[in-house]
């Protein structure tokens, strides 16, 4: 009976610790007049793109009105082969590197396109 109150106790106590450190790490900081940042640094938020390089298209506040150029749409077969080109490349780097491996070869570039 006395091994289970010193268990109990001992619970009791872990508990509490963290209950503490719970409350201490998810208490925000409160201080008397919170951080406003400046709006000279602040930079304007750019929509994600893609797999593009091309900056969107924004409209300005200028009375010149230009035209907006459509992105151009690649087909989705020329895309399928150039992957399929890019992992045959990488296959056959592969395969010759198991066939005759060494060292200059293992840190050899690779001749593909999608490579930088």
């Amino acid at each position: 009976m006395e091994m289970l109150l010193m268990g109990l106790c001992m619970a009791v106590f872990g508990l509490g610790i963290a209950a503490v450190a719970f409350g201490a790490a998810t208490r925000s900081e409160s201080s008397d007049s919170p951080a406003q940042p400046q709006p000279s640094l602040v930079k304007p938020v750019v929509p994600a793109r893609f797999f593009s390089d091309r900056a969107a298209a924004t409209p300005t506040m200028s009375p010149v009105i230009s035209p907006v150029i459509p992105p151009q749409q690649v087909p989705i077969e020329v895309l399928l082969l150039q992957i399929e080109n890019h992992v045959r490349m990488e296959q056959a780097a592969a395969e010759i590197f198991l066939a005759f491996p060494s060292q200059a070869r293992l840190h050899s570039k690779t001749t593909s396109p999608f490579v930088n």
